[in-house]
């Protein structure tokens, strides 16, 4: 179980989430950004610091953002 970025970050891309992660699993895409789910030690700080209350853990996703969650996933595929 990994943090998710969901669509609040969608080209608003604030980037204090990359900032505070401790292990660097945060990348930039096209339009957001992306937390690499083999990397992510889960300890909450990019949730904390996210200026736009776009990020989850997995299995907390909001039913209207879990689409986000396969786009996570194929972003690092």
């Amino acid at each position: 179980m990994a943090f998710v970025i969901t669509s609040p970050c969608k080209d608003e891309k604030a980037a204090e989430c990359i900032e505070v992660c401790p292990v660097d699993c945060i990348e930039e895409g096209k339009d957001m950004f992306h937390i690499d789910p083999d990397v992510c030690i889960e300890c909450g700080a990019c949730e904390a610091a996210c200026p736009v209350q776009a990020i989850y853990m997995e299995d907390e996703v909001p039913e209207t953002e879990r689409e986000y969650i396969g786009e996570n996933k194929a972003f690092f595929e």
